[in-house]
């Protein structure tokens, strides 16, 4: 021990002790700039890709479709990214019946189960149009006893694929309530319920629970008109909101629709 400092051999000088403080300090920032380089450099960056190679592509997405007379139609409001048998595959797995084509011998039929009140469960529905064609897929869940009442959804491939090669399917839900003439055309029609975006959250829900979604983005805004008159002349309204399901890559094996 230094009798007349107090010290012993080990302990560090006051100068020592006073340098220890900045090398903490130092280390410190250090530290915060190299967080701050990943960040800003390259997880904020690899973020805005990922959403602008999903999100980029909605935006050129129409608003809303149109009848083969050129008027417009039901709005969009949801989406689905993945190949083809993918969304046959969730929408099964969902419990939503596949539509039949329409035909002379299926359109009679609908309006006999209509009349008669008898289920039609893959009855088919009107074509729409977006992109110049009419929709590649169409989905319904029966309510009721005919086919006069059901949730239905058709979905319209777009042709250039995502930046990850992947598959975008725009699609419009709606909620068939009644069957009677078309304000527009005067046309036998559905007429469809306003509320269109608990058609919306109705889909993505049955979509979650089938486990096969990685994840829903939701697209704020993209309906700017919030209020509107569909191709029957039927009155609706929106949040604008668009909902995007990614379906997982890997799926479980197609199942046969069933009752719910």
């Amino acid at each position: 021990m230094n009798r007349e400092s107090g010290q012993t051999a080990g302990d560090p000088t006051p100068s020592a002790r006073r340098r220890r403080p900045w090398k903490t300090i130092l280390y410190l920032l250090l530290t915060l700039l190299i967080a701050y380089l990943l960040t800003a450099y390259l997880l904020v960056p690899w973020g805005w890709r990922q959403h602008e190679s999903r999100n980029a592509p909605v935006s050129a997405i129409p608003r809303v479709t149109h009848t083969a007379s050129g008027i417009p139609g039901d709005p969009l409001n949801v989406a689905l990214v993945g190949s083809e048998d993918q969304v046959i595959t969730i929408m099964l797995a969902a419990r939503w019946y596949p539509a039949d084509p329409i035909t002379l011998k299926s359109s009679l039929r609908i309006a006999a189960d209509t009349v008669l009140h008898r289920p039609f469960d893959d009855a088919p529905v009107s074509s729409l149009f977006l992109w110049g064609h009419k929709e590649n897929l169409a989905f319904e869940l029966p309510v009721g006893d005919d086919p006069k009442q059901r949730h239905h959804v058709r979905f319209w491939r777009r042709e250039l694929p995502l930046p990850d090669g992947r598959t975008l399917w725009a699609g419009s839900v709606t909620f068939d309530r009644s069957v009677g003439f078309s304000h527009t055309t005067g046309q036998i029609t559905h007429h469809i319920a306003p509320d269109i975006d608990a058609e919306r959250d109705l889909l993505v829900a049955d979509w979650q629970r089938t486990g096969d979604l990685s994840t829903v983005d939701w697209i704020d805004g993209f309906q700017t008109k919030l209020e509107g008159h569909n191709g029957g002349g039927d009155p609706y309204h929106t949040d604008g909101r668009l909902a995007v399901g990614i379906i997982a890559v890997t799926l479980k094996p197609p199942v046969k629709a069933v009752d719910r």
